[in-house]
C-alpha cells in the first residue's frame, strides 16, 4: 500500500510542547579582537614595544599571540570601536596586517541511533546506515549551520502521536480539523501516516532516540484532517496564521476534477504570506498528479524554474532514479527520496516512527480488494514505534523541512526564492537541467542552505550628519554599512546616493559617492535637508526614510 493517502481509507476509520535542543554556537561570530600581524621587523622589536603600539593605537594586547606568526592579538581599551582601533593600527610601523577575530564552531552530528546503526535488510550494501537519506541529500551540512535549526514547518496529515519519544518534543501546537465521528484528537493517529510523515519532517534531532527529522530541532506544527477540501483549507490558513514557513501536504486527488476554488483560495493565500507549500505527487506511474500538486506546478510548468506556487515532489530510490511507483512528467518539481527501490533486496522503505497502537495501515481488509495491510511496522532498538514505509508521502516531509530551513536561515528571501532555490540545487547529472523523471533533480538540502547564506537581500543602513559648514559649504559626515541576517553572508556596503531638500520641496539626488565625507555647495536663507541612501554590491538600496537625516539653514546676513 503506497502512503499518499485516499478518502476510502480515511473513512473507513472510525500538543505535547516541547523545547527544541540547544543551539550549537553560532560560526563565524565576532570574538571583539584583532589579530594583528607584525612585519619582520617590527616582530623582532621587544614584545613590550609591540603592546606599546597597541596603547598608543588605543587598545590593549590579549591573549593568543603567536610569536611563530609574529601575531598578537588587541581590543580596544575603554569601550572603544574595533573599528577605530584597527585603522589607526594598520597606520603604526611594524604592522603589517590588521584583521577583525573570529570564533570557529564545533562540527556536530546528531546522536539519533539509525544515523549510525547499518540497515540490515538482505540485499542493503554493508556501511548502508538506516537512516541512509540524510547523509546522501546533505542534511548534515545544513544541520551545521545553526541559523537553520528552530524552522517551523506545518504537517496536515492523519494526526501525530503525540507520546512518541521522537515526537513529543517537536510538537508546539497540534490543531484538531478531522471531522469524520469517532476519531480522535489532534495527538493520536488512528491511521499512521500521519506520524510517519511528521517524524521525517521534524522528528526531534540530537536525543539519541531513533531518528533525526529532516529539518535540525524542527517547530512542529499538526494538523489532523480528514482530507475533505474545508478541512484541508482551514489548515492550511491555520497554518500561515501560526507561522509555518512551510506546509507539508503528503496526499492528493486523482487530478480528474478540478480543484475546489476554497482550495485554491486558501494556497494563494499561504503563497501570498510567504508559505513554502510542498505537495506529494501521485504514487503511480502517471503523469497527472492530482491536487494539490498539479496547483503548486501546473502542467507544462515543470521545467520553467519561474513558474510555479509550490514543490510537487516525487520520490526517488537510493540509487537516485525514480522509484518505479511514483509520479513523473511537467507537474513535479524535482524528487527526494521515498523509498529504497533498486529491485536488490533492502530495506521495504523508509524508516520514520509509527503510533503505539494497532493503526489501519497495518490492518488487513477480508473484502475486495483483499488489501493485506502495510506489513510496514517494525522493531528498531527494542521500540516498535517504528514502520518502514514508501512513497511519495515519504519523500515530500524532506523537502518541505528543507525549504523550512532555508526560509528561516534568510528570512529575507521571497517564497518564489525559496522554491527556485530548493530546485536549482537538488542534485541531477552534470549538463542536465529538468526532466520528467526526477524533475530539477534529488533533493540536496546543504546545497540549498548554502546557496541561501549567500544571497543578500536586505538593504544597507546608513544616515548623513552635518560636520562642518562655512558660509558656502556643508561638508556631510556619511556612515553605516551593510547588513543581513544572521547567518547570511553580506555583499559590502558599495555607494552612498546622498539627496537634498530645498525649502522643503522634492528631494533630489545631488552626489553618488564611495566616500565617507561630502562636500556640497549651499547659500544663506534656504532650508536645507539632507539624507543619504545606502546601495550594496548586490544591488539592494535602501528604502529612503521618511524624514531627512540632516537639517541645515544658515541664516540671511
Amino acid at each position: 500500500m503506497h502512503p499518499r493517502i485516499l478518502l476510502p481509507l480515511l473513512a473507513a476509520s472510525a500538543a505535547a510542547a516541547g523545547a527544541p535542543p540547544a543551539r550549537a554556537a553560532a560560526p563565524d561570530a565576532a570574538t571583539g579582537r584583532l589579530l594583528v600581524t607584525l612585519s619582520p621587523a617590527g616582530a623582532r622589536a621587544a614584545t613590550g614595544a609591540a603592546g606599546s603600539a597597541v596603547a598608543r593605537a588605543g587598545g590593549h594586547t590579549g591573549r593568543g599571540g603567536v610569536p611563530e606568526l609574529r601575531l598578537v592579538t588587541a581590543r580596544p581599551a575603554g569601550g572603544g570601536s574595533l573599528h577605530t582601533l584597527a585603522r589607526r593600527l594598520r597606520a603604526q610601523p611594524g604592522v603589517a596586517s590588521v584583521e577583525v577575530e573570529h570564533r570557529f564552531a564545533l562540527r556536530a552530528l546528531p546522536d539519533d541511533p539509525a544515523l549510525d546503526d547499518p540497515e540490515t535488510a538482505v540485499g542493503t550494501p554493508a556501511g548502508v546506515p538506516v537512516e541512509w537519506w540524510a547523509q546522501r541529500q546533505g542534511l548534515p551540512a545544513a544541520w551545521d549551520i545553526p541559523q537553520t535549526h528552530g524552522a517551523t514547518v506545518a504537517v496536515i496529515d492523519t494526526g501525530v502521536d503525540a507520546g512518541h519519544p521522537d515526537l513529543a518534543a517537536s510538537i508546539v501546537r497540534a490543531t484538531d480539523e478531522d471531522a469524520t465521528r469517532g476519531a480522535g484528537p489532534a495527538t493520536t493517529d488512528e491511521i499512521g501516516h500521519g506520524t510517519h510523515v511528521a517524524s521525517l519532517a521534524c522528528a526531534t534531532s540530537d536525543n539519541a532516540i531513533g531518528i533525526a527529522g529532516a529539518a535540525y530541532g524542527c517547530r512542529l506544527l499538526v494538523f489532523k484532517s480528514d482530507l475533505s477540501d474545508s478541512s484541508v483549507a482551514a489548515s492550511v490558513v491555520a497554518a500561515t496564521k501560526q507561522g509555518a514557513e512551510a506546509i507539508n501536504m503528503s496526499f492528493g486527488t486523482s487530478g480528474q476534477r478540478p480543484v475546489a476554488a476554497v482550495v485554491r483560495r486558501a494556497l494563494d493565500y499561504a503563497y501570498a504570506h510567504g508559505v513554502v507549500l510542498v505537495a506529494a505527487a501521485a504514487d503511480d506511474p502517471v503523469e497527472e498528479q492530482g491536487d494539490p500538486s498539479n496547483v503548486l506546478q501546473p502542467t507544462g510548468t515543470g521545467a520553467d524554474l519561474t513558474q510555479g506556487r509550490g514543490l510537487s515532489v516525487t520520490a526517488a530510490g537510493f540509487s537516485g532514479t525514480r522509484a518505479s511507483f511514483a509520479g513523473y512528467g511537467s507537474q513535479v518539481s524535482l524528487a527526494a527520496y521515498g523509498a529504497w527501490a533498486t529491485g536488490e533486496g533492502g530495506p521495504r522503505g523508509i524508516l520514520g516512527a509509527f503510533p503505539a497502537q494497532p493503526t489501519a495501515f497495518e490492518r488487513a481488509d477480508r473484502e475486495p480488494p483483499f488489501d493485506p495491510g502495510c506489513g510496514c511496522r517494525t522493531t528498531f532498538r527494542g521500540d516498535r514505534r517504528y514502520a518502514y514505509v514508501q512513497g511519495t508521502s515519504m519523500a515530500a516531509p524532506m523537502v518541505a523541512a528543507t525549504a523550512a530551513m532555508v526560509a528561516h536561515l534568510n528570512p529575507d528571501l521571497s517564497v518564489a526564492s525559496v522554491i527556485r532555490l530548493v530546485k536549482i540545487t537538488a542534485r541531477r547529472p552534470a549538463g542536465t537541467g529538468w526532466t520528467p523523471d526526477l524533475g530539477w533533480g534529488v533533493l540536496d538540502a546543504g546545497t540549498a542552505v548554502r546557496s541561501a547564506q549567500r544571497l543578500d537581500r536586505r538593504g544597507p543602513a546608513t544616515r548623513a550628519r552635518v560636520i562642518a559648514k562655512s558660509s558656502t559649504s556643508v561638508t556631510l559626515g556619511l556612515s553605516g554599512g551593510d547588513r543581513a541576517p544572521a547567518g547570511v553572508r553580506v555583499s559590502g556596503l558599495a555607494r552612498f546616493e546622498v539627496y537634498r531638500s530645498v525649502d522643503g520641496g522634492p528631494s533630489r539626488r545631488v552626489a553618488s559617492t564611495t566616500r565617507r565625507t561630502l562636500v556640497l555647495t549651499i547659500r544663506r536663507g534656504p532650508r536645507y535637508a539632507f539624507t543619504a541612501v545606502g546601495v550594496d554590491a548586490a544591488g539592494n538600496r535602501e528604502r529612503r526614510p521618511a524624514t531627512p537625516d540632516a537639517r541645515l539653514r544658515l541664516a540671511p546676513r
